[in-house]
Formats: structure tokens, C-alpha cells, sequence
């Protein structure tokens, strides 16, 4: 019984020991953990240098976006090359709507990244970028970005990715240093989310509707049209799209995505205008377009809307016999211009074939209600009647699935418009004289008319002078 009592209590001697011991080393492990994690930052350390420093914007930047402890924790473990931009690459010279964009709550990680690709977690003296404009060395950034080091061979310039070093060495401290850059480097990553950020006021927007309408045939609610689908015809004419007048602003255009445009119709309409000044010979219709009138914003909204043009263009030769008279009326020059243009695609072949098959082709025209005839003549195309005609010049200057530009040899006008030349080289409109026809007798009154004049009676009636 006794060697029992001892055996348990040397048993539990062992177990308190090994419980003690466990202990004892637990807190120490936990003690060194504490102080190895706990980085001690003095004065002389880059980060107050960067704080202190005339890089305020950046030290403003890495405060909003939480990154002290980040820094620390790189300062505390190697040194660091920070590439920071001067202030004003950050004040003026980054575009406000990006800095905007960097500076929302919800974009915290995108700022975080950015500001992290201009830190390198090692020491990048001058000696270490390369001597050749040939040769690039990578370091990777605190972001997991590549940055390149390179050097112009000519200028002596030292640059990191696209940005040159304007002030090497600003600040050299023992744990690391500071190179003055000249702007700011923007991850992929980065471009990419301010690229596809999406607009609160465009998720939250509510789209108002109006009060349903009554069909007055049927005493019934009208039923909401169709939805069309993106790049689709519109579904009114063009003729409702277009503005209400000559130089006024533009309608709102009743198109397949109103004000979400699926063509890009102004930058079309000013690569045709720049074709026709590149192709010489056409630059009286390109200033007519451009100078004015705001025919060429109008047509571009209409080609934004998903409508399609084609543009009958008179030549400088042609333009230079219209008169003063001719452009001095209000809004002369618009309408000259909606009667050249065709709301339809028409090529040099499509035309031609037309005017073969059917001899004569009358195509609709932006100057309502009047049509513009064309027929074959001379193996070519003849647009209009008569003496104002012009025939198919320059074929298919410009064209590109949406606006459809054909050089003509002449100024049309519509067919009641159409002037004749006189001898002192003024044009004048025709006039047409009525002559009132005298009425005719009948059968039955002409006999009785001779019968009366036979016995010299005649004088007495009117109707028979």
C-alpha cells in the first residue's frame, strides 16, 4: 500500500513538471513571435523620409490607402526603392476623372495596387541599370508587377518602365532609397478596372415611363412595342430623326439605343469628310459640311442612330457656278446639301445595276417630298433631268458599310427648281403663260347659231359672237 501511495505520487510529480516545462516554453515562443512581428521604425528610416519629404501627394496616397503597416513590414524585412512622381504629376497632370476613380472607398484595392508597383523590396542603385539601350533588367514590385530598367544611349537618361528618372538618389537612407520620377506608373491591372468601372448613377438609375396609353379603336391599354435588339434598323424613319430646321439643335432621334449609340457616327462622318479632303477636289462640299452648316454633326447623329447615308458630292468645279443668289437665301445651303444625300447604301455597282436593269431608278432624298432620278448613260450613271444633271464622277470614294460617298460632275436641284442660263448670266426661273382657251358651243346651239345668221339675226345673241 505504500509503494502504491509513492507511485502516484512520483506520477504526478512528472505530470506537473511536463506541464510547467509546456508552459513555460509556450509563453516564450509567444514572447519572441511578439517582438520578431513588432518592427521598430526610427527616425532615419526612408518611410519619414517619404513623409517628410516634397513628395507630399504620394505620402497623402499611401496614407489614404492604409499602406503604413504594408511599408513597415517591407522596411522591417529588407530594404526598399521607392519611384516616386513629383507632386505635379499627381496635381495637374493625371486626369481628374482617374484620380477620382482612385480615390472612391470602393476602389481602395485598385489605389493599394498602383501605389505598391512603385516599391521594389530591394536596394536599386544607379550602377544598377544597364549601360545599353538594348538591354532591360526586371525587378518585381510590391504589387507583383514587372517593372523594366532601361537607359537611353544617346541622352544618358535612366527609365523605369515609361518614366523617367528626373531626380536619382532624392533620398538615401540605410533602409532604402527614394528616386524622383517624372509621372505616374499604372499597372495593367489597374488601367483595366477604372477601363470597366461601371457608374452608380447608371445601375441605380430608374428609367421613368409615362402613363399608359389608350388604344381609342379598341378602349384598350396600347401594348409595349418590342424590345429591338442592339444594332437592328430603327424602327421610325429617318425623316423623324432628323432636327427640326436648318442650323438648330439636333432631336432626340427615336434610334435602337437612344442614348447608348452602337456606331460611332460622328468619328464615320469625320473620316469621310478627311477622305474627301485627302482626295482632292472636293473641298467646297467638305466646307459646307464642316463651316457652314452642322450638316456633318447631324449626320453623325444619324449614323449613331443606325441609319445609313449615301452622299451624292459635287465637285469643286461644280460648286464654283452656284451664284450668290443661289446661297444667300436662309438655309440654301441645307437644303442643297439633303437633296445629295440618299437615306439608303448605295455603291457604284449597286447603282449601275439598278439603272440597267430597270432603266430608270427614283431613289428618296433628305429634302422631303422630292426624289432624285437616275438612269445608264453613257455606261455610267446619270442623276437628274434635263440640263441639271450630273453624271456618276468619282466613284465610291469613301465607303464603309454605314455613309456612302459618289463624286458627281454637277450641282442637283429639284426638277420645279431647275434655271436656265440667260444671256447676262443670271439665272432666272421659267415662267409659264396661261392662255385661256375660249370656250366651245355646243352642236346643237352652232346650227342654231348659222340659222340665225342666215337671216341676219345673230347680232342680238351673246353666245353666238
Amino acid at each position: 500500500m505504500l509503494k502504491l501511495k509513492s507511485f502516484f505520487f512520483f506520477f504526478s510529480l512528472v505530470l506537473f513538471l511536463f506541464i510547467s516545462s509546456s508552459s513555460a516554453t509556450t509563453l516564450q515562443d509567444t514572447t519572441t513571435s511578439s517582438t520578431s512581428t513588432t518592427t521598430q521604425i526610427n527616425s532615419n528610416s526612408v518611410l519619414v523620409a517619404l513623409l517628410d519629404s516634397h513628395y507630399t501627394e504620394l505620402a497623402e496616397l499611401v496614407e489614404k490607402a492604409l499602406l503604413l503597416q504594408t511599408l513597415e513590414d517591407a522596411v522591417g524585412n529588407h530594404n526598399i526603392t521607392i519611384f516616386a512622381p513629383r507632386n505635379e504629376a499627381l496635381e495637374r497632370d493625371l486626369d481628374p476623372e482617374f484620380k477620382r476613380f482612385l480615390l472612391e472607398p470602393r476602389n481602395l484595392k485598385s489605389l493599394q495596387t498602383l501605389l505598391l508597383h512603385h516599391i521594389v523590396p530591394k536596394r536599386i542603385g544607379l550602377h544598377q541599370w544597364p549601360l545599353t539601350s538594348t538591354d532591360s533588367t526586371r525587378h518585381r514590385a510590391l504589387s507583383t508587377d514587372p517593372l523594366h530598367l532601361t537607359t537611353c544611349i544617346h541622352s544618358g537618361d535612366k527609365f523605369i518602365s515609361k518614366a523617367k528618372v528626373i531626380h536619382p538618389n532624392a533620398v538615401d537612407r540605410p533602409d532604402g532609397v527614394i528616386h524622383g520620377i517624372e509621372r505616374l506608373l499604372i499597372p495593367r491591372s489597374v488601367q483595366q478596372d477604372f477601363n470597366n468601372r461601371r457608374s452608380l448613377r447608371s445601375i441605380s438609375a430608374v428609367k421613368p415611363e409615362g402613363a399608359p396609353e389608350v388604344d381609342p379603336r379598341t378602349n384598350r391599354l396600347k401594348k409595349p412595342p418590342p424590345p429591338v435588339k442592339p444594332g437592328s434598323p430603327p424602327v421610325l424613319p429617318i425623316y423623324d430623326a432628323m432636327a427640326p430646321g436648318p442650323s438648330l439643335a439636333p432631336a432626340p432621334a427615336p434610334g435602337p439605343g437612344g442614348p447608348r449609340h452602337h456606331f460611332n457616327g460622328e468619328k464615320q462622318v469625320k473620316d469621310f469628310i478627311q477622305t474627301l479632303l485627302h482626295y482632292g477636289g472636293y473641298n467646297e462640299m467638305a466646307d459646307i459640311l464642316v463651316n457652314l452648316t452642322s450638316l456633318a454633326t447631324e449626320m453623325g447623329r444619324l449614323v449613331s442612330e443606325g441609319y445609313v447615308l449615301t452622299v451624292l458630292a459635287p465637285n469643286d468645279e461644280a460648286m464654283a457656278k452656284l451664284t450668290t443668289d443661289q446661297l444667300s437665301e436662309p438655309g440654301a445651303p441645307e437644303q442643297i446639301i439633303y437633296y445629295h444625300v440618299i437615306p439608303e447604301y448605295q455603291t457604284e455597282e449597286s447603282m449601275y445595276n439598278a439603272v440597267r436593269r430597270f432603266a430608270k431608278i427614283s431613289y428618296d432624298t433628305l429634302r422631303l417630298p422630292h426624289k432624285l432620278v437616275a438612269q445608264e448613260a453613257d455606261g455610267s450613271v446619270k442623276f437628274g433631268q434635263s440640263d441639271a444633271s450630273a453624271y456618276l464622277f468619282d466613284p465610291d470614294i469613301y465607303t464603309d458599310g454605314r455613309i456612302s460617298v459618289q463624286g458627281i460632275d454637277g450641282v442637283l436641284f429639284p426638277p420645279e427648281e431647275t434655271d436656265t442660263t440667260t444671256t447676262t448670266g443670271k439665272l432666272q426661273t421659267k415662267k409659264t403663260i396661261k392662255v385661256a382657251a375660249k370656250p366651245r358651243r355646243g352642236k346643237l346651239l352652232q346650227v342654231a347659231c348659222q340659222m340665225l345668221e342666215a337671216v341676219g339675226q345673230d347680232s342680238h345673241f351673246n353666245t353666238c359672237l
